[in-house]
């Protein structure tokens, strides 16, 4: 899980693993927004768990770009 920086102002985190890619959007809610490799079970795996991070992902993004 991680941000690029500036890459673009909406609030989204990227997700990479051996299998796959993808990018999930969390404004306006947690959306798969682009996937690459991962099979439908493990996007719901990686979605489940940003969503039992979401608190901690939004913190993280407004302290490494500042609150908008």
């Amino acid at each position: 899980f991680f941000f690029f920086s500036r890459e673009e102002s909406r609030m989204h985190i990227h997700v990479y693993a051996p299998s796959g890619e993808a990018k999930f959007w969390i404004e306006p809610e947690i959306e798969l927004a682009v996937s690459k490799g991962f099979n439908s079970r493990e996007l719901k795996d990686v979605e489940t768990q940003i969503k039992e991070k979401e608190n901690e992902i939004r913190e993280e993004w407004n302290r490494h770009f500042g609150a908008q």
